[in-house]
């Protein structure tokens, strides 16, 4: 199967929750990860995605598709 193409949200992290960048995915409840980078927050959230979507198959949860929002990574 080829990898699915998700749009991801940077956001830029506030000193007091440790400064850098979070990287959120809209249509995955809960899927993010952080990063030093922008580039590193979206390379560090590509396995959240691996690993929300292996989580989801093993519970035998539906597995939504992309949305139309442009895939970013």
């Amino acid at each position: 199967m080829s990898p699915l193409r998700y749009a991801v949200l940077v956001s830029p992290l506030s000193p007091e929750d440790g400064g850098g960048f979070l990287a959120t995915v809209p249509d995955l409840p809960g899927c993010m990860s952080d990063g030093e980078t922008p580039q590193e927050a979206i390379s560090n959230v590509q396995d959240a995605i691996e690993s929300w979507i292996e989580a989801a198959h093993d519970m035998g949860w539906d597995i939504p598709p992309p949305s139309k929002r442009a895939a970013i990574g």
